[in-house]
């Protein structure tokens, strides 16, 4: 009764802020009355989902009451003509206020919210603003992308999935819709082979699945039963990739599809990576249903207008839960952060009996960082748990170094001697020529006799976390030098980033510590012997060995709140305002989740290629 009674106050502050808004967030646009923008419109008369609503509430005294739940899609609730006929209506609306002169719509919303979006020029919305019909009108604004033992950490074994008959059934009958950056419905996680139940589709679902060169007939299936692609936004503003992007479900970025396998992948899938197994992974749910709704894309993100498209044809088509691993990139404008079109949508989903889940943005670890804000959304925030990939590297004068890296050990017993990438140039290359020469990343500046059969000192820089530098090249170079592996030490300006743990198909380690890195470095200088004369190096005496990361380790320091993690207090508004509100709801672990990944993804390249990834830093929440 509470929840409800909450939800209904909430529509009521809905109805007042709109009309408070109409005449506060034009401001916001751009001086220039040519300049043309993306725009929402939101009109007063209520959507498709609260005429049904009010109908019940006709009927409540009568002998019929309907049955159908709010969440069964419009089609069959209110019959074929009910959505041509509010597309129509928007477009004789347009049509009388913007007599005869040029604009673009790109979506009628109706279900959620009514209203549209438009391209048009600042006095067009200007216009529209004057209209009595008009509650709201916003700029367009971006918005961007926010396990083989979790389900043990979590303590699903012996409890929920239990309580639902184990995980042969958990989840099952439930649809999850996710608005993200599509799918890759190849992955092994998504299949339908399992034989040993089928997967009924639920009755009150009536989504489709998009049909391209890049998403052929038959991507979906009995576990991947939806997907759809949202761009309107993107494609006017001129900045859609076509091959990069894909105008279809397909997920070119990675993202989504491992949001949708830790979430509800199906169960004892293993993870190979690298020639290694590192388990058999499952959803959380992995007799769930997945609906995806994609409206993020690789190049550029998404923007509002087509975020608000995906969630609004995702309530009409039935799905139970909306999980949105994606936050705005500025908080919005006007009186409440709460007061824009992508959190009222999911207003009225909530009010329709749909659970929406959103993780609180990866913006830490200041305060009131929080990018999920309204109370009637559930937002998670993204903690550690115990499991732990520990690699380390043991030197000659028996220190050991802690480190990272998905990676095989040295001989075991064996020592080897160590080289520095500034000790192993040829001789047509000086740090002169290549000041970034010491993070191994062209083979050609190195002598092959230097550097066969020994550890190669690789430095880590900040080049490696903008992606001009990457772990993977290293490792080619040393493997064509004939190293035996590779030592990666970090740059003390790398600072307030978290190395992920790296797959490597040979002996390798990183030491994320500046301290650590400086008792490497000492160690391996004191043990080089020079001429006394020329000062050349005429020997080098370090040397270690890498124990190797394959073997998960487990401790008793979980959870914690991840550092990039969103913190609260939550925001009310841009002034940072406390909104007197819990956020996140809860913590999750986010962190080091082994899920699935896209077959075409280039966005972590250390795991280009691979069927899984053990993302560490954008905070999803299963």
């Amino acid at each position: 009764m509470v929840r409800v009674m909450l939800v209904r106050f909430g529509f009521l502050l809905l109805m007042i802020s709109f009309v408070f808004l109409s005449n506060n967030t034009l401001g916001q646009q751009q001086d220039d009355d040519d300049d043309s923008a993306v725009y929402i419109v939101t009109l007063k008369q209520p959507p498709t989902v609260h005429r049904f609503e009010e109908q019940e509430l006709k009927h409540k005294n009568s002998k019929f009451t309907p049955k159908l739940k709010p969440r069964n899609n419009a089609r069959k609730r209110h019959g074929k003509s009910k959505i041509p006929s509010v597309v129509q209506s928007h477009d004789s609306f347009l049509r009388k206020t913007l007599k005869g002169e040029k604009y673009i719509k790109l979506y009628s919303y109706h279900y959620l919210i009514n209203g549209f979006a438009l391209f048009i020029n600042s006095q067009q919305a200007e216009k529209l603003s004057m209209r009595s019909e008009v509650a709201n009108i916003v700029l367009d604004n971006s918005v961007r992308t926010a396990t083989t033992y979790t389900p043990q950490f979590m303590g699903l074994p012996q409890g929920a999935w239990v309580k639902e008959g184990g995980f042969e059934i958990a989840g099952e009958g439930v649809i999850i819709g996710f608005i993200d950056t599509g799918i890759d419905p190849n992955h092994p996680s998504f299949n339908d082979n399992d034989s040993k139940r089928s997967y009924p589709i639920p009755k009150h679902f009536s989504g489709v699945c998009e049909v391209t060169p890049d998403f052929p007939s038959g991507s979906c299936n009995k576990k991947l039963i939806g997907a759809r692609h949202f761009a309107q936004s993107a494609v006017t503003r001129g900045i859609f990739n076509s091959s990069e992007d894909y105008a279809s479900p397909f997920d070119g970025d990675g993202h989504g599809t491992h949001t949708a396998s830790v979430a509800a992948g199906n169960h004892g899938v293993p993870v190979i990576v690298s020639n290694h197994n590192f388990g058999y992974a499952s959803g959380i749910a992995p007799r769930a249903f997945i609906s995806v709704y994609k409206a993020l894309y690789k190049s550029f993100g998404g923007f509002a207008a087509d975020v608000v498209a995906a969630i609004d044809q995702a309530a009409q088509d039935g799905v139970d839960i909306l999980s949105l691993s994606i936050t705005p990139n500025r908080k919005p404008p006007g009186v409440a952060t709460f007061f824009n079109p992508i959190d009222m949508a999911l207003l009225s989903a909530v009010k329709a009996g749909i659970f929406v889940v959103q993780a609180a943005g990866n913006t830490c670890p200041a305060p009131k960082t929080m990018s999920s804000f309204s109370p009637w959304i559930f937002t998670v925030g993204a903690s550690s748990h115990d499991r732990v990939y520990s690699n380390s590297l043991t030197l000659g004068n028996n220190v050991t170094i802690p480190g990272m890296g998905f990676a095989i050990p040295t001989d075991s017993g064996k020592m080897y001697k160590m080289i520095s990438a500034f000790h192993a140039l040829n001789n047509s290359t000086s740090v002169d020529k290549d000041m970034y020469v010491g993070e191994c990343q062209d083979y050609e500046n190195f002598d092959q006799d230097r550097v066969s059969g020994k550890l190669l000192i690789c430095s880590y820089s900040a080049r490696f976390v903008l992606g001009l530098s990457t772990i993977k090249q290293a490792l080619d170079v040393a493997k064509n030098l004939s190293a035996t592996g590779v030592i990666f030490y970090i740059d003390p300006y790398v600072l307030g980033f978290e190395i992920n743990p790296t797959p490597m198909d040979m002996p390798g380690i990183i030491i994320p510590s500046v301290e650590d890195s400086k008792t490497l470095l000492k160690y391996y200088n004191s043990s080089i012997q020079r001429d006394v004369t020329t000062k050349e190096i005429v020997s080098f005496g370090a040397v270690a060995t890498i124990e190797g990361g394959l073997n998960a380790n487990f401790s008793n320091r979980a959870p914690k709140v991840m550092y990039y993690s969103a913190r609260g207090p939550d925001p009310e508004d841009n002034s940072f305002n406390d909104a007197d509100i819990l956020k996140p709801n809860l913590v999750a672990p986010g962190n080091s989740i082994w899920g699935a990944w896209s077959s075409v993804s280039t966005d972590s390249t250390e795991f280009e290629g691979k069927l899984y990834t053990s993302d560490q830093n954008r905070g999803f929440f299963y």
